[in-house]
């Protein structure tokens, strides 16, 4: 079974977070929420969270890892070093490494995006030191690289990590009636 580790950094973006969370488990994907430093996190609108564990080795043994956005959270998660090298080690293994909204800039400064086409947040492509490629794209998908542009884009992008894991994110749609609450294919 895959399974996804979802990095949890004070200041991270409750909406984008829990959505992709959510999501990955209806699509009955192992999915676990991992702090990068305790157990219990509090997101930039003052959301606490308890999430499954905290980052540590085992982390390497998963087949995709997923940071969301938000502030500070993008901020925490782009200057802690553990968080780094496991993108990097997540990376040279050929595993997919994903980042929504703000956070493009951990894999920026971890220098996975060169050479790359990607999207962040609005603003975003002039904060990140890349020689990659951006683009308005809602989802972005290069390689192993997946990246999405804020809030908004969750659903599209958790759906697409669904289809990238070899999940069937159609019934997933199909039961969130996602097909009738906005203007998607």
């Amino acid at each position: 079974m895959k399974k996804v580790a979802v990095l949890f950094a004070e200041g991270f973006e409750e909406g984008e977070a829990l959505t992709i969370v959510d999501i990955i488990r209806r699509a009955e994907i192992e999915c676990h929420m991992i702090g990068t430093k305790n157990e219990m996190i509090t997101g930039s609108h003052n959301i606490t969270v308890k999430v499954d564990k905290i980052i540590d080795e085992s982390i390497k043994n998963y087949d995709m890892v997923v940071l969301p956005g938000g502030l500070p959270g993008a901020t925490n998660l782009r200057d802690d070093e553990k968080v780094i090298k496991l993108v990097q080690d997540m990376n040279e293994a050929g595993k997919f490494v994903c980042a929504m909204c703000a956070a493009p800039i951990v894999l920026g400064k971890a220098g996975l995006l060169d050479g790359k086409n990607y999207t962040a947040y609005v603003g975003y492509d002039k904060k990140i030191e890349t020689t990659g490629t951006f683009k308005e794209d809602i989802v972005v998908v290069d390689g192993n690289i997946i990246t999405s542009r804020g809030p908004a884009t969750t659903y599209a992008f958790a759906y697409k990590l669904v289809d990238v894991l070899g999940g069937d994110s159609m019934a997933v749609k199909n039961r969130m009636v996602y097909f009738n609450a906005f203007n998607a294919e």
